[in-house]
């Protein structure tokens, strides 16, 4: 075989050099589809979306307008992480599901709060009040466990964090309970006392999350801090770290403090 002139192995040479990069590329450019709650959370999501694009990550951000199906999506490989739950929540629906879903890193503390349209203070709540709570397992286990630190109610230490208003053991105002779709929960408030309302949906019902706020949870040692999750298989994968550490910036801090007028806590240090 004759020998290569220099020029051709210089061109050779050029030529792999050049599919060593193009492949390094392919693999650092990395499309991930993002589940999240449609509605203020998008906005953060931009800011994610442009921190990740340095790190070579494309993200496609999938809405949902309800708790339920982020999840399911995630588990059956429609999405390769979501951003939308805590660990009570993410608990129950792998026990109902057998989803295998894990955290990957912290995002925010939304403080579930209590609030009304009609009390001004925890203590103008008149006795028969009507409450409402929301009615899936964790979100309705947080409410009451809040209303419980409030010194409204007192619930069964048996029940651990997913308590329902069976668990109730002393309720000497005589507090209706009313159980209602998280998402509904907050247009409801006009027809309540008062009602325990997730920081988000509290926010889409109108409701003053500050001025109307006569009750709230306090993030230290709280389970319920949000996280970004994937399924367990790709806990390790290239892609994780980078994202999270996406979402985990000053900018994203100060975004969420800006876009939630102060409801949120970012909840990483």
């Amino acid at each position: 075989m004759p020998a290569l002139s220099l020029s051709r192995r210089a061109a050779l040479g050029a030529f792999a050099a050049a599919m060593l990069i193009k492949n390094a590329n392919a693999q650092s450019n990395t499309t991930l589809r993002i589940g999240i709650m449609s509605g203020e959370d998008e906005d953060i999501w931009r800011i994610v979306s442009t921190n990740a694009s340095k790190s070579g990550l494309t993200l496609k951000i999938v809405t949902f307008s309800d708790y339920s199906t982020p999840n399911q999506a995630l588990s059956e490989g429609d999405l390769d992480a979501n951003a939308f739950q805590h660990g009570p929540f993410l608990k129950a629906q792998s026990e109902a599901n057998g989803f295998k879903i894990t955290p990957v890193g912290n995002t925010y503390f939304a403080p579930m709060g209590l609030y009304s349209h009609r009390w001004k203070s925890l203590q103008d709540l008149p006795p028969n009040a009507s409450i409402g709570v929301p009615n899936d397992p964790s979100n309705e286990g947080r409410a009451l466990l809040l209303l419980q630190t409030l010194g409204i109610l007192k619930i069964s230490s048996s029940a651990g964090l997913l308590p329902t208003a069976l668990d109730i053991t002393d309720n000497p105002r005589n507090i209706s309970i009313r159980e209602l779709d998280a998402g509904v929960v907050g247009r409801a408030l006009t027809d309540l006392d008062a009602a325990v309302v997730n920081t988000e949906w509290a926010q889409k019902a109108g409701i003053d999350t500050i001025k109307e706020r006569i009750g709230e949870e306090t993030l230290q040692n709280n389970p319920y801090v949000c996280f970004i999750a994937t399924n367990a298989k790709d806990a390790s994968a290239a892609w994780v770290k980078p994202l999270v550490s996406a979402y985990q910036q000053p900018n994203t801090r100060q975004a969420l403090l800006d876009v939630y007028h102060g409801a949120i806590v970012p909840a990483w240090t």
